[in-house]
């Protein structure tokens, strides 16, 4: 009788108590699980996801140069087309990082599958991190896309005096957007709720942010009014990492724009970890 219990004591000592935690730091593989589930989801139906934006960018693109290229002057020491197509470019990653944090939780929630995310021993920052990375890599896929088809357009500049500058601008945009996306997921009930959020904030901040004009053109009223917009900021600093002229100053860019992803990284981790709209 002696021996199968020293048989087992090897076998029981191998694993922890119960209610001891078995992974005490950061769960890389449940992060990076979550993550390749969310770029899945969006890639299996890329053909919408990544290149419809990007053909709907270049209708944009033709449209505004065929129109007022050839009577248009130079916007900030470049033709209108270079000076247009870098904000063409963030304007559609932004759109689509908001809209893949944004559907991927409101889709969660509608379907009864956000449980399948609550559930495993994932923290509630490596949940928000696993869905923003998703979206910031949606984002640059379409950012990517968009670049290439420009680069050959007849006529459109689209060479970088500073990468550093695009990259950072670009990915910060994004981070923002998938941060406002998150919190319009969780407090979203139906699609319309989520529509209503693009429709009357997403879009006309990013419409009315200067990606189509420079706002050093407007009355000063409307300049004051434009600089109040955080996305005229993201947009500003990207286009300046192509043509190498911004109307703003970039740190200052980078500090709007970075202050305000801290806020609301805090607030979509308060609402992940409250189950807000969330659990039963």
């Amino acid at each position: 009788m002696l021996a199968p219990e020293s048989h087992h004591e090897p076998r029981a000592a191998r694993f922890p108590e119960p209610g001891v935690p078995v992974i005490t730091g950061v769960n890389w593989r449940g992060l990076k699980t979550l993550y390749l589930k969310e770029v899945r989801r969006f890639f299996k139906v890329q053909l919408q996801t990544v290149w419809a934006p990007a053909i709907t960018t270049l209708m944009f693109l033709a449209i505004f140069t065929l129109a007022l290229g050839p009577v248009k002057p130079d916007v900030l020491g470049v033709p209108y087309s270079a000076f247009l197509a870098p904000g063409l470019i963030i304007m559609g990653m932004v759109q689509n990082s908001f809209q893949n944090s944004m559907s991927s939780l409101l889709i969660a929630k509608m379907q009864g599958t956000i449980v399948d995310v609550l559930m495993p021993p994932l923290s509630h920052g490596e949940v928000l991190a696993s869905y923003i990375a998703g979206a910031v890599t949606r984002a640059w896929l379409v950012g990517i896309a968009i670049w290439i088809a420009m680069l050959l357009w007849p006529g459109v500049h689209v060479g970088m005096n500073n990468p550093l500058m695009v990259l950072l601008f670009g990915t910060m945009g994004a981070l923002l957007l998938a941060l406002i996306g998150v919190v319009a997921g969780i407090w979203a009930d139906k699609f319309d709720h989520g529509a209503a959020v693009s429709n009357f904030v997403i879009q006309p901040l990013t419409l009315l942010s200067g990606t189509f004009y420079a706002i050093e053109t407007l009355p000063p009223g409307v300049q004051t009014l434009s600089r109040f917009n955080p996305f005229f900021y993201m947009i500003d600093g990207f286009r300046a990492g192509f043509i190498g002229t911004a109307e703003a100053r970039p740190l200052l860019g980078l500090a709007i724009v970075g202050g305000l992803s801290v806020l609301l990284w805090a607030l979509a981790y308060a609402l992940l970890k409250s189950g807000w709209k969330l659990r039963a």
